[in-house]
């Protein structure tokens, strides 16, 4: 492993620390999105916006780790960031049938 990767599938925190920052970012989106979740599926949207946000950051050549100590304001800055792209393409999609 890399020490510089920006997350490798949960940037090693575990299972109840990909939740716990799955949570908390799926409900920062959920609050910058105007969108209304639960909990289960803030959680849901945070841990696919985290793989989201890792992708993107990687692809545009952002090390997290080289800005922040510690893993937890890194990877949920990235999960907020991905978590709220997804938002946004799905509201823009369910807009799309709407019309």
């Amino acid at each position: 492993m890399e020490p510089n990767t920006l997350m490798d599938l949960g940037g090693g925190v575990g299972w109840l620390g990909t939740i716990l920052i799955g949570g908390i970012a799926g409900w920062i989106a959920e609050k910058l999105t105007g969108s209304d979740m639960g909990l289960f599926m803030n959680i849901i949207v945070g841990i696919i916006g985290s793989f989201l946000g890792a992708f993107i950051a990687n692809a545009v050549g952002i090390r997290l780790g080289e800005v922040f100590q510690g893993w937890f304001w890194g990877n949920l800055l990235v999960s907020v960031f991905g978590a709220v792209i997804l938002l946004v393409v799905v509201k823009m999609v369910r807009g799309r049938r709407a019309a």
